[in-house]
């Protein structure tokens, strides 16, 4: 849980596990399934947790470890019956603690800092935001959200069990070191 890389592609994931992430998740925004399909093909092969985004169909047909799911996003039911290991975003103590209820193996909580990579997120938490809600779960919280190799550590400390990155999954060497 230490280390997810969220990417696109399966060459930027590979590069993600040689630097040492544990976890990789798919996230294709706008994607069909058919898509998600296609463009997963490998990533099962990778030594690390693998994880699609949003897709509960095709992460049982990609055969991933789990499925990571927005507050918004449907599917809890049915991820939990396929033995999907289930992620759960929260920006709020109630939504992490809601996530934990439905069956959640982890809380993706953020964003903790802003971040160019999702436009659309909820204000940023801070540390603040992100020590509240590891104290207020049992399951692990990963931090996602403006986190680079500068930053990763105080995360860490603020109780996160691990870190996410989108435009530092090329760079995990560095959070690896920094961790």
């Amino acid at each position: 849980m230490r280390l997810h890389a969220i990417v696109g592609d399966l060459e930027t994931a590979r590069r993600a596990v040689e630097g040492g992430a544990t976890v990789v998740q798919l996230r294709l925004k706008d994607a069909s399934t058919d898509e998600v399909i296609e463009r997963g093909a490998g990533f099962r092969d990778l030594p690390a947790t693998f994880i699609v985004n949003d897709d509960v169909q095709a992460a049982i047909a990609l055969g991933a470890d789990g499925v990571h799911l927005g507050r918004t996003d449907e599917g809890v039911e049915r991820a939990l019956q396929a033995g999907l290991m289930l992620g759960r975003s929260a920006s709020s103590t109630a939504e992490a603690r809601q996530g934990e209820t439905e069956g959640a193996a982890y809380i993706g909580a953020g964003p903790v800092w802003a971040t160019p990579s999702k436009p659309d997120a909820d204000p940023p938490i801070g540390l603040d935001g992100l020590r509240e809600i590891a104290a207020a779960v049992t399951i692990p919280v990963v931090a996602i959200g403006g986190i680079d190799a500068s930053n990763a550590r105080a995360c860490l400390e603020a109780g996160a069990a691990g870190v996410a990155v989108v435009r530092a999954a090329t760079q995990m060497a560095e959070l690896s070191a920094a961790l």
